[in-house]
């Protein structure tokens, strides 16, 4: 299966089929460039799941094949999203 492929099945939401076809792509090795997508994809795939913890994991496997691919921002953004509270809450 393709990058392509892999980017259509996750906008329609078959994060099972994502992560299924990545690990194809992971265990086949190759190229790093396509690495790096495919474990971002996947940890995308995850996110919709609501793994937060597996959607990490892979961006950091995209991030060091690939440092200023998009799996950085996206590492960053749900850091910032755990790391969030609202002072209001804790101060009645």
């Amino acid at each position: 299966m393709t990058i392509e492929e892999i980017k259509e099945l996750l906008s329609q939401s078959k994060s099972n089929d994502v992560i299924t076809a990545v690990d194809q792509i992971v265990s086949a090795g190759g190229d790093k460039a396509v690495l790096a997508q495919a474990y971002y994809l996947r940890g995308n795939a995850y996110r919709q799941q609501g793994d937060m913890r597996q959607a990490m994991n892979n961006y950091l496997e995209s991030m060091e094949l690939e440092p200023d691919g998009p799996a950085a921002h996206a590492y960053r953004t749900i850091q910032e999203i755990l790391n969030f509270y609202d002072h209001d809450l804790y101060n009645p």
